[in-house]
């Protein structure tokens, strides 16, 4: 438990403080340094993107920080590799990063065109590759001479692709994997810089990526599903064709320290290897096979906190939300300035209560947790009845990544809705009866085929009114030209109306329930790109018997922006009934008569997850910390 001390902001601002001190690892390799000693190497990253590499030391525990030669500003990298030369590399934030262990500096930066690398390996050269998401952008840098090419995107689709594995041919080819809508091998040959996509149009899979390794035979090989290890189709790729396999190739894989989405190398040079590399409770374990033994080792590190992902009022008056990354649940006690964290299931993106109940939808897998407020919590385990939480229901691939969630008026009824799972198209809705510990998870050809759900609000006499987005899942293709409002049967789980009431939206973000009986809310017309983190929203309300907008603002030109929050909080109504939202940039309030918007007051911080009522006050996080406004 931490306890801090709160700092008015003036303007009626308080900051209550971070509410997880704690980082994430984004890839760790267990290597040994110019004296033979075993140092474990990892980016760290908190809310202000990773802002260095760490080494442990295997042996002491010592830990050595070396801070990133740029401002990350909320990136961080999603890839490592360990080169033979003693030299960890990444590339995000369009920069490609060198570090060398032997001198315990950074040696190379370079600038490229991708944004951010997903494969890398090392050429029988000693040439760094790198493919990156989200156009398989490709680039090198040969570490003998110092060259760097930037080759630019060697393949077009028309969806974010994940190049996940990458791999050098004893010849000098470079293959990498394409995922997620359709599998896909390019082949890059340097000599000419020509690309070539491997796989005929047939062959591709569908909602999957493939995966490419070096052999020691010195050959590459290729899965067109990465999911199917053992019955799926093997490929050698010969330079610019990809030839089938009738069982699976020798799987001897070359030794490369490295891979994509955080990989953990573990094993030390030395024999010994990486037990545990625990960033929350700052320890590391280093096991020795050969002795039978392991040695526990005590470590610390500077962080700015986790980022905050949600923020939401708790059914016992404190304040709760989920933190990503690490993944933690965290709450706040206002009365004692009491915080906590705990190990929670996925990444908490949306919650609500009933009575004593707090649900939350989840990423991955688009879980629907249930947590017990008068319960303490419990380590939260799959399949077992008293874990707290407890997992209700898991909703991938129809649900993956939760937007939405509502605890119905009617005290029985949770609805959770959200994007598909990677390489998908159109989310589901998810229905979770209490009373019958039963869930009904419609498929979104059940209800607007190629949409997603990303608002839910209740209507007087208790049917649904669903904002519906165009966002595909991660990867997957956008197919809706435009979002809707519908309004869905809650007995029949039919759509009784629906209608594109704002051309060109994409996106209903938010939707909330006044006491007028009215619906508030706010739209989107930008195409989802995740790259940006601020949006002009569409300022609306609508009015359920009419089945009509009575009312429309633009808000960016008085108000600015607004910062993207997967579940979006940024309607905030007080008990009273009055209707606040929060901006980046402060906090506006809507006429009660007009509902024309007008400022409240400005912040002296920018505003990024929000939003809810307590105490008397709008609660929201900026970055790592809580924050609060006297209204």
């Amino acid at each position: 438990m931490n306890v801090g001390k709160a700092r008015d902001c003036g303007n009626g601002f308080v900051d209550h403080g971070v509410a997880v001190p704690v980082s994430s690892t984004r890839g760790v390799a267990a290597v040994a340094d110019k004296d033979g000693r075993d140092v474990a190497l990892t980016w760290l990253a908190d809310s202000s993107g990773c802002v260095a590499l760490m080494a442990i030391d295997a042996d002491t525990g010592k830990a050595d920080i070396y801070p990133m030669p740029f401002l990350p500003e909320g990136n961080a990298p999603f890839a490592l590799m360990f080169s033979s030369k003693s030299r960890i590399y990444t590339l995000f934030k369009h920069r490609f990063v060198e570090f060398d262990l032997i001198s315990r500096s950074y040696t190379f930066v370079h600038e490229t065109k991708s944004r951010l690398g997903i494969g890398m390996t090392e050429d029988d050269g000693g040439r760094i590759w790198a493919a990156s998401f989200p156009d398989s952008s490709l680039c090198m840098y040969d570490t003998r001479t110092g060259e760097f090419r930037d080759y630019g995107s060697l393949y077009c689709q028309d969806w974010r692709q994940y190049p996940y594995t990458l791999a050098a041919d004893a010849g000098g080819w470079i293959y990498f994997s394409v995922g997620k809508t359709l599998s896909q091998f390019i082949a890059f040959d340097p000599e000419s810089g020509k690309a070539v996509p491997l796989l005929a149009e047939e062959d591709r899979v569908p909602n999957a990526t493939s995966h490419v390794y070096r052999d020691e035979d010195g050959k590459v090989y290729g899965l067109s599903d990465e999911k199917h290890w053992s019955d799926g189709q093997w490929y050698e790729l010969r330079r610019d064709r990809a030839v089938k396999l009738t069982g699976q190739p020798p799987q001897n894989k070359k030794k490369i320290i490295g891979g994509s989405i955080w990989p953990f190398h573990r094993e030390f040079p030395s024999g010994r290897r990486i037990k545990t590399l625990d960033l929350t409770n700052r320890v590391m374990v280093v096991e020795d096979p050969g002795a039978q033994s392991e040695k526990t080792l005590r470590f610390d590190y500077p962080s700015e906190g986790a980022h905050l992902m949600e923020v939401a009022a708790l059914p016992d008056g404190r304040i709760g939300g989920g933190a990503a990354f690490p993944m933690r649940f965290f709450t706040f006690d206002p009365a004692t300035g009491a915080s906590r964290h705990e190990d929670v299931f996925g990444q908490t993106n949306v919650l609500d209560y009933q009575g004593e109940r707090v649900f939350i939808g989840a990423y991955t897998e688009g879980m629907l947790l249930e947590l017990d407020m008068v319960r303490p919590w419990a380590a939260p385990r799959r399949n077992v009845p008293d874990s707290n939480p407890r997992v209700l229901a898991i909703c991938e691939p129809d649900i993956n990544r939760p937007h939405a969630i509502l605890a119905h008026p009617d005290g029985r009824t949770i609805v959770m809705g959200g994007t598909p799972g990677y390489g998908y198209t159109g989310g589901g809705l998810l229905f979770w009866d209490r009373a019958a510990n039963a869930s009904t998870l419609l498929k979104h050809t059940e209800l607007l085929a190629d949409h997603c759900v990303m608002s839910l609000a209740a209507l007087p006499g208790g049917n649904l009114l669903v904002g519906s987005g165009t966002r595909a899942g991660t990867g997957g293709q956008v197919r809706a030209k435009e979002a809707e409002l519908y309004e869905l049967d809650v007995a029949t789980k039919k759509i009784r109306w629906h209608a594109a009431l704002v051309p060109g939206a994409q996106e209903y973000s938010e939707l909330r329930a006044g006491p007028d009986g009215l619906i508030y809310g706010l739209a989107d017309f930008r195409v989802y790109e995740p790259s940006l983190m601020d949006e002009e929203k569409l300022f609306l309300v609508f009015d359920p018997a009419r089945r009509e907008i009575i009312y429309r603002e633009e808000t960016a030109p008085g108000f600015g922006p607004m910062h993207l929050q997967q579940g979006q909080r940024k309607i905030v109504i007080s008990p009273d009934g009055r209707i606040f939202l929060l901006f980046r940039n402060g906090i506006a309030q809507a006429d009660p008569v007009t509902f024309k918007l007008s400022w409240v007051a400005r912040s002296p911080v920018a505003i990024a997850a929000g939003g809810a009522w307590q105490d008397g006050r709008i609660w929201f996080a900026s970055g790592s910390r809580i924050y609060s406004y006297r209204v």
